[in-house]
């Protein structure tokens, strides 16, 4: 891996990233060499997860900052990378882990609910794509986190994958727009993470049906993608792997395929 594409001595910006799969990929990152690490967080109730996370990260000897905003307007997005510039420089890497699920039949779902599901998902998704556009460093690299249902047919989450599907098409035009600079964009799409996220959504018979619905689902310890399997993927996406962009990459043990 040349260093232009290295983890090594870069500045990493992850939203979503006190904990679960944000969280791993700050650990991760930073025991590969990043120079800085910003970790966003939504509210005050997981500022004690950024703070671990951050800790954590201080102990590979990186350096590390906690920035808090709920990520709904474009104001809040600026913020937030201005606030990473001022405190750790400007970017050269850009992970979006927001998201937001609700799992609901067509007919039942308010306007507030779809308009909040919208703020969250995709423009949350649009407008950090804009501004890393703006502040990141040449030959930066850009990851939205999706879902693997963008590649299934299958009711009750129309909110939820549909509010994430607009995010292939801004990954592709986002693709175009920055590559002159040579800035990578791609689109992760896990399967049902066996993380505090995915249970609140699920009743038991749908929990039992995902953790037997990948092809590997026999070969997972809870038969859901596991984070520790995602990273990697991510990682390699906003290093070595940057020649791959515009495209949206489902990891999910072949849970669903498009």
């Amino acid at each position: 891996m040349s260093d232009l594409h290295s983890i090594r001595g870069k500045v990493v910006l992850i939203a979503g990233g006190a904990k679960n799969l944000g969280g791993l990929l700050a650990r991760d990152l930073a025991a590969h060499g990043a120079k800085a690490v910003a970790i966003h967080y939504n509210s005050p109730a997981s500022a004690a997860d950024a703070e671990a996370t951050a800790s954590a990260v201080r102990a590979a000897g990186v350096q590390a900052v906690t920035l808090q905003g709920n990520l709904t307007t474009a104001a809040a997005i600026e913020k937030l990378f201005a606030d990473t510039v001022a405190a750790v420089g400007r970017p050269d890497i850009a992970i979006n882990t927001v998201g937001k699920v609700l799992k609901k039949p067509m007919v039942d779902i308010s306007e507030a609910e779809y308009d909040e599901m919208s703020a969250v998902n995709a423009k949350s998704a649009f407008f950090f794509l804009k501004e890393a556009g703006k502040q990141l460093n040449d030959n930066g690299k850009v990851c939205t986190i999706v879902t693997s249902l963008l590649g299934a047919f299958t009711p009750f989450y129309a909110s939820y994958a549909g509010t994430k599907a607009p995010v292939e098409h801004f990954t592709r035009a986002a693709a175009k727009e920055f590559g002159a600079r040579g800035i990578s964009v791609t689109a992760v799409g896990p399967g049902p993470m066996d993380t505090p996220f995915f249970y609140p959504a699920e009743g038991e018979e749908a929990v039992a049906y995902h953790k037997t619905a990948a092809a590997l689902s026999p070969f997972s310890p809870t038969g859901l993608t596991d984070i520790q399997d995602v990273v990697p993927f991510i990682r390699h996406l906003v290093s070595d792997g940057w020649w791959v962009t515009g495209q949206t990459i489902l990891i999910n043990g072949g849970y669903t395929t498009k």
